[in-house]
């Protein structure tokens, strides 16, 4: 990493969508902290890794990420399957989202494998 991402932040950080590349970014003075990666399946948004840089561990990036990407989530009118660990720990303490969660079956899990490549 350069010395311009491990130098405290001047700004907000900003969490996108990148369809493209199927996921969430967060941003810390426009350089990408971390990612939440999911899959669409049809009316379900599967989010399976969430990760934030080690030059940006220790901030809170990665709840601030969760949570915005969940808003966006209900705000599409999807709803949310949380394979990712990382993303289920966050909803059993925010259960503000459980009204749009749906549980990480079997045939998810066979579904995102194929999805993946795995």
């Amino acid at each position: 990493m350069s010395d311009q991402t491990t130098a405290l932040s001047t700004t907000a950080p900003a969490v996108v969508r990148v369809d493209a590349r199927h996921r969430y970014e967060i941003l810390v003075d426009d350089a990408r902290a971390g990612l939440t990666a999911y899959r669409d399946r049809d009316e379900q948004r599967v989010f399976f890794h969430t990760e934030i840089d080690d030059a940006y561990a220790g901030r809170g990036l990665a709840a601030i990420l969760v949570e915005q990407a969940l808003t966006d989530v209900r705000a599409s009118g999807k709803r949310i399957v949380p394979v990712c660990p990382y993303v289920a720990k966050f909803l059993t303490k925010h259960r503000e989202f459980s009204d749009i969660t749906d549980p990480v079956t079997p045939e998810v899990l066979t579904w995102l494998d194929a999805r993946l490549g795995r």
